[in-house]
């Protein structure tokens, strides 16, 4: 009679293999944000884990993604669920600078609208936001064009989390 074999661990269902699980902002608790920028973060980070299409090319998910700036640039790191490196994506922050940049004019406008209870001002700030966001997008996917595969609406969290880190500097 054999002994048992230890189980394996179960093998990732088709739809997860090119997911996130979880994700992280490295060095989070080093700044307090504004309330805006909070919500914005929490709303990207709960958004993200619920639907989303990243995937490394020929390493199955899903993964848990750590991002953070370091020594300028977005860092990045991407692990099994059992926290084992899978791998670093380094990108340069420069061809990000000015869409995060007139993000946060953006958000400064739009705490200074709702101070002021305006409305239209609001709404015309917020169709700006999103415009800003679909660019950040399209930069995010072509900057990470051959390493990680993501959608439009992943890309989109992404930046808004690249703004959240870039707040932190």
């Amino acid at each position: 009679m054999t002994a048992p074999s230890p189980a394996s661990p179960p093998a990732p269902a088709d739809g997860d293999r090119g997911r996130l699980r979880r994700v992280m902002l490295d060095g989070e608790a080093l700044t307090r944000l504004s309330p805006i920028i909070e919500a914005d973060r929490a709303q990207a980070v709960a958004d993200l884990e619920a639907e989303n299409r990243f995937a490394l090319p020929g390493r199955d998910g899903p993964y848990l993604l750590r991002l953070s700036i370091q020594e300028g640039r977005l860092a990045f790191d991407v692990r099994r669920e059992d926290d084992q490196p899978l791998a670093a994506v380094i990108l340069a922050l420069g061809p990000f600078r000015s869409l995060v940049k007139d993000y946060q004019l953006l958000v400064e406008s739009h705490i200074k609208a709702v101070e002021e209870g305006r409305e239209a001002r609001i709404q015309a700030i917020d169709m700006g936001r999103r415009g800003l966001h679909n660019e950040g997008a399209t930069l995010m996917m072509q900057r990470l064009a051959g390493k990680i595969d993501i959608d439009f609406e992943t890309a989109r969290r992404l930046f808004t989390l690249v703004c959240v880190l870039h707040q932190r500097i």
